[in-house]
């Protein structure tokens, strides 16, 4: 017979699990790992709608917030994936209409790849339930959180982007 002690018994009677609020290194985890999970629920279902892989969706991001024209090999190097790999992603975001491939004029050997007009409008019509959250979210809170919660985003991206995969 379970006790209250019983770690199954717990797990079907308490109801939904308690989410830790706190500033410790655990409860930051579990809000980024939320949060993350309810992006990537938007990507697939992104994804899913125009035919891609969650990977294209990511591909999607890489191209649009490239401080310049990204490349096929920056892209191969952000996203971690081989020269193959990024080519047939490449192929299905042109073949759907969601980049553009253009040769660089003084030497023809580059590729610079570019977000489609008309796909952004897509993006931003899918996603625009996202920006209204977020901006619903942020008015909760002083330009000076802002300020701290966007330093700790960055920081927390530059540490990560350290990172590399066991056997990479």
């Amino acid at each position: 017979m379970a006790t209250a002690d019983d770690p199954d018994q717990r797990a079907t009677t308490a109801g939904p699990p308690t989410v830790p609020t706190g500033t410790d290194l655990q409860s930051l985890a579990v809000q980024l790992r939320r949060m993350n999970g309810e992006i990537n629920r938007l990507v697939h279902g992104f994804a899913g709608e125009h035919g891609l892989h969650a990977t294209d969706v990511q591909a999607l991001a890489a191209i649009l917030d490239a401080d310049g024209p990204m490349t096929p090999g920056r892209l191969r190097a952000h996203l971690g994936l081989t020269s193959g790999a990024v080519t047939a992603c490449l192929d299905r975001l042109e073949g759907a209409g969601h980049i553009r491939r253009v040769r660089e004029s003084s030497d023809r050997r580059v590729v610079h790849l570019y977000y489609a007009s008309d796909a952004r409008v897509a993006a931003r019509t899918y996603f625009r339930p996202l920006a209204r959250a977020a901006e619903q979210a942020r008015a909760r809170f002083t330009e000076e959180e802002l300020a701290v919660a966007a330093r700790f985003l960055a920081a927390m991206n530059e540490e990560m982007s350290t990172l590399r995969p066991s056997g990479a």
